[in-house]
């Protein structure tokens, strides 16, 4: 008797199983490529910058987003595609600028710079804005230059209490974390090869 029930129980199980994974009603719709719209967002949106966590402390690239005053940085690391970079272990030091500085570049160069085919200069111009590292703006003031994640070196300089990176002052500081976001007042720009 107690097989019997098992079977029927085991029975039912299978029934409600096979009832539950039957769709009905309208299916996703496809793209031309005969993926389905959940699918095509999923492939383009991959890597690190693209998981959800809202139990850690924010990372760089999710204290930028974060930010109003940031949305242009946000939106040239989106076309640079570089999110992914942003999310990493670390630790970095990101001198991110606000929407203002960007506003103070030359008519025209933030759009242009936003076309894909100026990706890699725009990843350039991004990279020069980040390093290795998470220090305080105190500490910042112990170095002359710092190397940059494209390669290149900028100059700190110290003016009074102030510090100035590649002539762009830091204004505040975030802790993130995998490292820091020093806000500043202006765009860097790397010096030309």
């Amino acid at each position: 008797m107690k097989s019997t029930i098992k079977l029927s129980m085991m029975g039912l199980f299978l029934l409600l199983m096979v009832v539950s994974s039957c769709k009905q009603g309208p299916q996703n719709d496809t793209t031309a490529s005969g993926q389905n719209d959940t699918e095509a967002i999923l492939e383009n949106n991959k890597g690190q910058a693209f998981i959800e966590d809202d139990g850690s402390t924010p990372n760089v690239l999710q204290i930028a987003i974060g930010s109003p005053d940031h949305s242009t940085l946000v939106a040239a690391v989106q076309a640079a595609e570089l999110e992914n970079a942003l999310v990493n272990a670390g630790p970095l030091m990101v001198f991110a600028p606000t929407n203002t500085a960007f506003d103070a570049l030359p008519e025209g160069t933030v759009e242009n710079l936003l076309k894909p085919e100026n990706k890699d200069a725009l990843a350039n111009i991004l990279k020069y804005h980040v390093t290795p590292g998470n220090y305080s703006k105190d500490f910042l003031k112990n170095f002359k230059k710092l190397g940059q994640a494209n390669d290149q070196n900028v100059p700190v300089e110290i003016k009074g209490d102030d510090v100035f990176v590649g002539g762009a002052k830091i204004i505040a500081s975030v802790p993130a974390g995998n490292g820091i976001v020093h806000v500043v007042d202006k765009v860097i720009l790397p010096p030309k090869e």
